[in-house]
């Protein structure tokens, strides 16, 4: 029976290799067991396994990982080698910014294994609080044997949805384990609730419609909990809706801080007495929701730590001017007589400092989106545009050609079908282009979004994905165009949408890092406020601005990230420097999650974009390689920006 189970567990193919290290993996030593405290005992131990601060293979950190069972709960660490010579680069302080401390698996929401058609597999491990560590690269195997250790001490269940991730669970509480059962039907996936009880009811399934902050009280909450349990669900049904829509919900919920992973601590003083379980339950905004808080100056309460990049004076230095927008003129300067781009590296620099003017977008926006090669000719992009026309056309009528009958036993197209429905009929009604009754640019949103879903049927349809394309339909017009630049962009920012939710965790994580880099003060406010996770944040990362600034403006902000110059992450630095302006606010008037929450969301159509692009600018420069770093390989958007034509890069695919 044991063997079943172990064998149910992965079909890991460097499981082989890890069975010649033999002992090397398991308590290999007496001495390794007095390195942990009294009452502690290593039940896995593997040594090279390694994260990637960037897309280097030389620049690799390897360290040891370790689990270790400390009375009923198993902690899970990672410790980089100390004077290891395989990362010159990088210092000691940047070791330790990756080094995983004691984590209680009380504290962890899932693990995705990834295994690469060639090269090493690697896990990511996604905290309960929404954060995701670094991926975990097993060069010498053993993610088999790392995943069935976990399995005897707690448990961990394989998701319905996806045989790569594996839900984990410790159910200390039992009220935990009821309400658990209760939010996802078919795999067991908990966020630890706090004291009050409330903290740990889920809202209603994503599927039934958003939840209305305001109603949503205590009763409310009993009463939704009563009628999911009668209630019969689909255990296939789209996580990544129901993940969404749950961040819905902007309560006063316990908050536990998830400053374990930003610790100071090193070395074998890792674990100490003071052990303990966090719960974490955390809310995000609805994404159609807008605040509509005061932002008067008021006067601040507390004293002020000096900011230590000093962003004004950084950007007067690093930052260069805004140009005006590029001309159709001046684009055909970057033509050679049969339609190729001579330049491409100094065509999206000057995209970047200036954006095209709005005539121009439809003939440059398939360059950006890679959707047009840039070596690729008048020719050449005619013919490929009668192809697609055709492709797209041939994937519409897939749905088109549903009959009532057919529909009614197709319960996943009855799903998206109704949220897109109910997506696109408030989505920007109210900029002229899809404004009235009847209005067919809001039926083009609705068949685009659902022959997309439809085209990439695992990905499907979320919320969010008809603020991506409504800038695209008003500039491409044409449906099929429109079509494939929403494809070509969703090939970048898709992640944000996946169903384990690890695109946004990788970012969130990534945002905490170059806050912690270039305003450490700042981020250890944050650390005190409980406010790690920066999920006050979620939206501007999500969909990139859109309800941050107006209609034009977005576009313009689009267009600029979409030459990934000078950073392909640029819109995380955009948040940080966002952050950076108003810290004085944010610390001088004490503001704890929810208040931040709402200040953040009330700043839409309140953000200058050229002095805002031009901080963010000056602190990418400023930090280097050193951020850089702080962002794991593989960050969304993480696509080459001269691949040409759309090609969809596989999500295990080898550094």
């Amino acid at each position: 029976m044991i063997e079943t189970e172990l064998h149910d567990l992965s079909d890991d193919a460097d499981y082989a290799a890890s069975q010649q290290q033999g002992s090397q993996s398991m308590m290999r030593s007496d001495s390794g067991r007095r390195s942990e405290p009294e009452g502690s005992e290593i039940v896995y131990m593997k040594d090279n396994v390694s994260i990637h601060p960037t897309q280097y293979m030389s620049e690799r950190i390897s360290g040891r990982l370790k689990l270790v069972k400390q009375g009923d709960s198993l902690f899970m660490t990672w410790i980089p080698y100390k004077g290891q010579n395989t990362n010159a680069r990088l210092s000691e302080r940047d070791r330790n910014l990756y080094t995983i401390r004691p984590l209680p698996f009380t504290d962890v929401r899932s693990i995705r294994r990834h295994t690469p058609p060639l090269g090493w597999q690697y896990i990511i491990v996604v905290l309960s609080s929404g954060l995701a560590f670094p991926p975990l690269y097993f060069y010498n195997g053993g993610v088999k044997e790392f995943l069935t250790t976990i399995k005897q001490h707690v448990s961990l269940v394989r998701s319905a949805d996806d045989a790569n991730v594996f839900i984990v669970n410790d159910f200390q509480d039992p009220l935990q384990k009821t309400l658990s059962s209760l939010e996802l039907p078919g795999v067991v996936s908990v966020a630890a609730p706090s004291t009050n009880a409330s903290a740990a009811v889920s809202p209603t399934q994503g599927n039934q419609g958003r939840t209305d902050v305001s109603a949503f009280d205590s009763n409310s909450s009993l009463q939704s909990l009563r009628r999911q349990r009668n209630k019969s669900n689909d255990p296939t049904k789209d996580l990544s809706i129901q993940v969404l829509e749950k961040f819905s919900l902007v309560t006063k919920f316990a908050r536990e801080t998830t400053s374990q992973l930003f610790g100071e601590s090193s070395g074998d003083q890792l674990f100490s007495n003071d052990l303990k379980k966090h719960s974490h339950s955390q809310s995000l905004p609805d994404l159609h929701s807008q605040s509509s808080n005061d932002l008067e100056e008021v006067p601040c309460e507390a004293p002020v730590p000096a900011d230590p990049m000093e962003l004004e004076k950084t950007a007067l230095v690093w930052g260069k001017p805004r140009q005006p927008p590029m001309t159709k003129e001046e684009w055909l300067t970057f033509l050679d007589s049969e339609g190729r781009v001579v330049d491409s590296i100094e065509l999206r620099k000057r995209i970047f400092y200036g954006g095209v003017v709005h005539e121009l977008r439809k003939e440059v926006w398939p360059f950006l989106l890679g959707c047009y090669d840039y070596n690729s000719t008048y020719a050449e992009r005619e013919y490929l545009r009668s192809v697609r026309k055709q492709d797209y056309e041939i994937i519409k009528l897939q749905w088109q050609s549903i009959s009532p009958e057919q529909a009614k036993r197709f319960t996943k197209f009855r799903e998206r079908k109704g949220l897109i429905e109910k997506d696109v009929v408030r989505t920007d009604r109210s900029f002229s282009f899809y404004d009235g009754d009847d209005n067919p640019n809001v039926n083009l949103l609705h068949d685009i979004l659902l022959t997309y879903s439809f085209y990439n049927f695992d990905l499907g349809y979320c919320q969010g994905m008809s603020d991506y394309l409504s800038p695209l339909l008003f500039v491409m017009e044409d449906e099929f165009e429109v079509f494939w630049c929403f494809a070509a962009l969703m090939e970048r920012v898709g992640p944000n949408f996946n169903r384990d939710q690890s695109g946004m965790h990788a970012q969130l994580f990534a945002l905490s890092k170059l806050v912690e880099l270039s305003d450490s003060p700042l981020h250890n406010y944050f650390k005190q406020q409980d406010c790690l996770n920066y999920f006050f944040c979620f939206r501007w990362i999500l969909i990139q601005f859109k309800r941050e600034m107006r209609y034009e403006e977005t576009m313009r902000l689009w267009e600029i990230l979409w030459t990934h110059y000078p950073s392909e992450h640029l819109h995380l630095y955009i948040c940080v420097a966002i952050l950076k302006r108003y810290r004085n606010k944010i610390i001088g008037e004490q503001m704890d999650f929810d208040t931040l929450l709402k200040f953040i969301n009330g700043l839409s159509g309140q953000i200058d974009l050229d002095s805002i692009v031009r901080d963010a600018e000056a602190l990418c420069i400023c930090a280097g390689e050193t951020g850089e770093a702080c962002i794991p390989p593989g960050t969304p958007p993480s696509l080459p920006v001269e691949n040409g034509l759309v090609s969809s890069q596989l999500e295990d695919e080898v550094l």
